[in-house]
């Protein structure tokens, strides 16, 4: 069993991890752009680790409605990922690719959630090629798993699982989108003995 601890991540580590981020969020930008017809840009404003029990603070408030869409990862590194949006954050989103009007508040139905699944899809899936393209490693994401819920529910599943590993988790914020901003959440959760493979596959020493 690895020693490695997630409290043991350092600037560096950080780093690499950041532009991992930047590159998958270049890589989702390009399909999501296609899939709206338009252009739109997505930038990476926050890559922080943080205590696992103060994730749902960190996004909205614990009793708030969220999206989560989560997938396991496979192949040369094991865990799971989850792409979180708030429930503004998941309306714009669907109105965009549905072409409704900005201010359209209507319950998500079947075909929303579906959409919004293919999102978190994309996005989930153009980081995970950002990582196997800068570590070599093969990386693959099962199908994706949506729930709407609170957030308190929706983040006690990696709240739980990191608490295994250490106190601390990756948070990955991501934007995009013009008038109607969309913000959203990856939480990134390999475990412990595949970190260590992706941090030795992007050279950095243990």
């Amino acid at each position: 069993m690895s020693n490695f601890s997630l409290d043991d991540m350092n600037s560096m580590y950080i780093d690499v991890l950041r532009e991992i981020g930047n590159i998958g969020a270049g890589n989702a930008t390009t399909t999501i752009a296609q899939m709206l017809n338009e252009r739109i840009d997505m930038k990476v404003p926050n890559v922080q680790l943080m205590e696992a029990s103060e994730l749902g603070t960190a996004i909205c408030a614990e009793d708030e409605i969220i999206v989560g869409i989560f997938l396991e990862v496979q192949t040369d590194i094991a865990g799971s990922m989850m792409f979180l949006l708030p429930m503004d954050s998941a309306q714009n989103v669907v109105n965009m690719l549905m072409h409704r009007s900005s201010d359209y508040r209507e319950p998500f139905d079947d075909m929303d959630l579906s959409a919004l699944k293919e999102i978190g899809n994309i996005i989930a899936a153009s980081y995970l090629s950002a990582l196997s393209t800068m570590t070599q490693l093969t990386i693959t994401p099962s199908v994706p798993y949506i729930a709407v819920d609170m957030a308190a529910a929706i983040l006690s599943v990696p709240a739980i699982q990191f608490g295994q590993y250490g106190d601390n988790a990756l948070l990955i914020q991501t934007e995009f989108g013009e008038e109607n901003k969309v913000s959203g959440y990856f939480i990134l959760m390999p475990e412990p003995d595949s970190y260590e493979k992706i941090l030795t596959s992007l050279g950095i020493q243990m």
